[in-house]
């Protein structure tokens, strides 16, 4: 149980991909982390792009970022909804400022754009948003995970188990 004791907020909206929220969701309980379906605020379940329901246990207005270690960033359309949310963005940045793992895969670059924690950072995301991730200044790499500081990006639901690995490598980092 190496994340024993760490707390996870995990972001969710409608249309998210549903293994990039269920896969990390049960990788990190089976290292002993509290995972937290966080809502961006808008509903009070959630279905994903394949139908599954999903219930958040908070709204990321509710979450402090001081009582988290490291949040997530499912793709799948959810993110053009969570960079929608003030609260999400806020989320997000001040969890990356605060120097705490930040990891988003696929679709997700749409919000840590929003959130405006890519400029100067080396990432990764589904390809479609290349374009995108490069125009707000990240240095886009084809790879299945790319770490740079405390940020974690992945490209696709098959490189979810990179994208595990470096995000619990990145929490077990953090003491």
């Amino acid at each position: 149980m190496s994340l024993s004791g760490k707390k996870v907020a995990l972001l969710i909206e409608q249309d998210f991909q549903d293994a990039e929220v269920l896969y990390p969701f049960y990788r990190l309980q089976e290292e002993g982390a509290e995972v937290w379906l966080v809502g961006a605020g808008t509903a009070e379940s959630y279905k994903g792009k394949y139908g599954y329901p999903l219930k958040p246990r908070a709204s990321a207005a509710s979450v402090a970022s001081e009582t988290i270690d490291g949040v997530i960033v499912p793709g799948g359309w959810a993110p053009d909804f969570i960079r929608r949310s003030k609260a999400a963005l806020r989320l997000i940045r001040d969890v990356f400022e605060q120097g705490k793992p930040v990891a988003g895969i696929c679709h997700a670059g749409w919000a840590l754009i929003s959130a405006g924690i890519v400029k100067g950072m080396e990432c990764t995301s589904f390809s479609a948003i290349r374009d995108d991730m490069v125009n707000a200044g990240a240095r886009w790499r084809d790879a299945e995970v790319v770490v740079d500081r405390n940020l974690i990006t992945s490209r696709t639901p098959d490189d979810l188990p990179a994208f595990c690995r470096a995000f619990i490598g990145a929490m077990k980092e953090r003491k």
